[in-house]
C-alpha cells in the first residue's frame, strides 16, 4: 500500500458529496471559502477520469428546466444505483433540503423523482449508503428542531417509497458528520459529532469512537465492541470498504483542536482496529474531504486544512485550527502498486532522464504529475 500521486488544481471543494460509477468519479456541490457562494445557483458537478486523472466541470443546464435543477448545497449525501446518482439533503446558507434529486450519468441530466411515504426531515451531516435496492439514511442535524438525529430512514429505489425504520437494539447516539458504509446487509457507522445535552445543540461537542452496525435484515443495532487500537473520535472524516476492511481517514476532533491525516482500518470479519503506516507522500491533515475507491485504488480530494499544514503532510498537533485553507488537491492511495508504477515513482524521485522512455510511460508520468486547471492556486500568505 502506497500513496502514489499528488496533483493540485482540481475542484476546490469542502463538504461535497461524491460517487464512483465505472471508471469515473462524480463530485456534487460543496463550498469554497474563497469564492462567492450563491445559494440558489444550480449545484456544480465535476467529473474525474481515473485513467487520465483529469477533472472537468459538467455543463448540464443547457436543456434542463429550472425546476429540475437542484440548488447549490453542502453537507448532503449522494449514492450510486446503476448509472444514476441519488442526492438527498444538505443545506445552503438559507435552508436545509428534503428533496430527492437524480442525476443520470448517461444523459447528464437532473430529475426530481416523485416519492411517497415517510420522508426524513430536512437535514445535513447525515450519512447514506446502498444495500440491495434501498438507500439508508442515518443521523444528521435537523434544523427544524435544532437537534441531532439518530433516526434511520430508507428509500426503495425501485418504488421510490420512503420508510421510517423502527429499529431494535441500542442505536448510536444522536450525531452528524459521521460515516456509513455498506457491507453485505449491514450498515456500519463510525464517528461523528454529538452533544453533551443529547440530542440538542448546546455547543458541548462529544465524539464517539465506537463502531455500530445496523443489520438491515432484522433492523437491529449492534455495538461491535472492537478490539485493537481505536482511532480517536472525530467528525467529517472519510470511510470506505476494501477487502473486508473499513478504512477511516482524516477528520476533526474540535475538543482536542486536532485535525487528522491518519489512516486506520477495522476488520469486518475479525472485529479489530489497526493504525496503518503508509509509504509515499500522503495528504495533509484535513476534514470534509471525499474518498472513493475504484478497483485497487482510493481517490481522495478536497476538504479543508489548517493553514500551517496545507501541502505538508504532518502528524503534529494543530496550533491554528480555526485558520483554514480549502484544498484543490488529488491524492491516490494504491493498495497494490504495479512494478510500472513503482518504476515511475523512482524516475520522479531521482529525477532520471525521461527522453528515451516509451510514449505510454511518458503519458502516465504526465497524468501523475501535471496539475489540473479547474482551480487556481491560492495565495498562501493571504
Amino acid at each position: 500500500m502506497r500513496w502514489t500521486t499528488y496533483i493540485e488544481g482540481g475542484p476546490r471543494r469542502v463538504n461535497h458529496a461524491a460517487v464512483c460509477i465505472g471508471s469515473k468519479i462524480y463530485s456534487f456541490g460543496g463550498y469554497c471559502s474563497t469564492e462567492e457562494y450563491k445559494d440558489w445557483d444550480p449545484i456544480p458537478v465535476h467529473v474525474l477520469n481515473t485513467v487520465t486523472l483529469r477533472w472537468k466541470s459538467l455543463n448540464y443546464t443547457k436543456c434542463a428546466t429550472v425546476v429540475s435543477l437542484p440548488f447549490q448545497r453542502y453537507g448532503h449525501t449522494a449514492v450510486a444505483y446503476g448509472d444514476k446518482v441519488y442526492m438527498w439533503g444538505g443545506r445552503n446558507n438559507v435552508v436545509a433540503c428534503d428533496k430527492l434529486s437524480c442525476f443520470d450519468t448517461n444523459k447528464l441530466e437532473w430529475s426530481t423523482p416523485s416519492v411517497s411515504g415517510t420522508v426524513p426531515y430536512p437535514k445535513d451531516g447525515h450519512s447514506a449508503c446502498i444495500i440491495k435496492n434501498k438507500m439508508y439514511i442515518f443521523g444528521g442535524f435537523e434544523y427544524i428542531f435544532d437537534q441531532y438525529s439518530n433516526d434511520v430512514h430508507c428509500l426503495d429505489l425501485d418504488t421510490m417509497q420512503w420508510s421510517y425504520i423502527n429499529t431494535l437494539g441500542t442505536p448510536p447516539s444522536h450525531r452528524d458528520f459521521h460515516t456509513a458504509v455498506a457491507y453485505n446487509e449491514r450498515m456500519y457507522i463510525y464517528g461523528g459529532r454529538g452533544d453533551m445535552n443529547n440530542p440538542y445543540n448546546s455547543d458541548q461537542d462529544i465524539y464517539c469512537p465506537l463502531v455500530y452496525y445496523l443489520d438491515t435484515a432484522t433492523e437491529t443495532w449492534v455495538n461491535v465492541s472492537a478490539r485493537g487500537t481505536w482511532p480517536i473520535g472525530r467528525r467529517s472524516h472519510s470511510a470506505w470498504i476494501y477487502k473486508d476492511h473499513m478504512y477511516i481517514f482524516g477528520g476533526l476532533n474540535a475538543k482536542r483542536k486536532k485535525h487528522f491525516n491518519d489512516l486506520h482500518r477495522y476488520s469486518l470479519k475479525g472485529n479489530y482496529w489497526e493504525k496503518l503506516t503508509v509509504q509515499g507522500v500522503g495528504p495533509c491533515q484535513r476534514r470534509r474531504q471525499a474518498c472513493l475507491n475504484y478497483k485497487d485504488k482510493v481517490y481522495l480530494f478536497g476538504g479543508t486544512s489548517p493553514c500551517a499544514q496545507n501541502n505538508r503532510p504532518s502528524n503534529e498537533s494543530d496550533d491554528s485550527s480555526e485558520r483554514l485553507i480549502d484544498n484543490s488537491d488529488l491524492h491516490v492511495l494504491d493498495y497494490s502498486p504495479s512494478l510500472k508504477t513503482l518504476c515511475i515513482l523512482a524516475v520522479l524521485k531521482y529525477n532520471l532522464d525521461q527522453t528515451s522512455l516509451p510514449h505510454d510511460i511518458i503519458f502516465d508520468i504526465m497524468s501523475m504529475t501535471l496539475p489540473n486547471r479547474i482551480s487556481r492556486p491560492i495565495n498562501q500568505s493571504g
